[in-house]
């Protein structure tokens, strides 16, 4: 894709009233479009293969065919076409699922608006994306399962400071409780977080957790 080129996306979801919401907020940005929608899976599947979206949002439970079908059927071709899944708090096991099946990342519906936004172009550049609102449990899961998509990353860049807050992130401290507990100002810790998730090229908490669990940066509590 050039630099003037949109993300062309492809949405899909069985209820109208979410996909016509998803669509007027896609459409609002300048750097992407919706070329297609769908309301099951067998439908997203043939629109895909004859459009050639750039990424797919799909929501993980629809008809005929449901979005884990539809992730294994988009991203075991050749090229694949990136897959974002859509699902709510209620669906932590299917989200796993969804990962293991090939999706780059996951939102949960009711995220900021923003943040499907973010998810798009992050999983546009390459890297995966996890949902600002993970629960603590649906980190568990996914470092427990057997989706990994760490094992060519390097895990030995990172300083003792680094290592530190590592740790502390992945005990769901935020930067404020991390700061009195390292004796650091906010702005200190704020710096060398936006340092961490540079080198581990993830956006969000859970992206910390599960990159340095998978990569044996810390150990979480069965």
């Amino acid at each position: 894709m050039n630099n003037t080129a949109k993300i062309k996306v492809i949405i899909a979801d069985d209820h109208d009233i979410y996909r016509d919401g998803l669509l007027m907020l896609l459409n609002r940005d300048a750097n992407i479009e919706v070329i297609a929608e769908a309301n099951n899976g067998e439908i997203l599947i043939e629109k895909c293969l004859a459009l050639d979206p750039d990424i797919v949002l799909t929501d993980l439970r629809m008809p005929i065919k449901d979005g884990i079908e539809v992730i294994k059927a988009l991203t075991s071709r050749s090229p694949k076409i990136p897959c974002i899944a859509l699902s709510t708090f209620d669906s932590d096991q299917l989200i796993v699922n969804a990962l293991e099946a090939g999706a780059s990342g996951y939102i949960i519906k009711n995220s900021q608006k923003g943040e499907i936004i973010e998810a798009i172009k992050t999983v546009m550049s390459g890297q995966p994306y996890y949902c600002q609102s993970s629960s603590q449990r649906l980190v568990k899961l996914i470092t427990n399962s057997h989706y990994n998509p760490y094992t060519n990353k390097s895990s030995n860049t990172f300083t003792e400071k680094e290592m530190s807050i590592i740790k502390l992130i992945c005990e769901e401290k935020s930067s404020k409780e991390i700061g009195e507990i390292l004796f650091m100002s906010g702005r200190t810790v704020e710096g060398i977080r936006a340092k961490i998730l540079e080198k581990m090229t993830v956006k969000t908490a859970a992206g910390v957790a599960i990159y340095a669990i998978k990569n044996n940066l810390f150990a979480i509590e069965k």
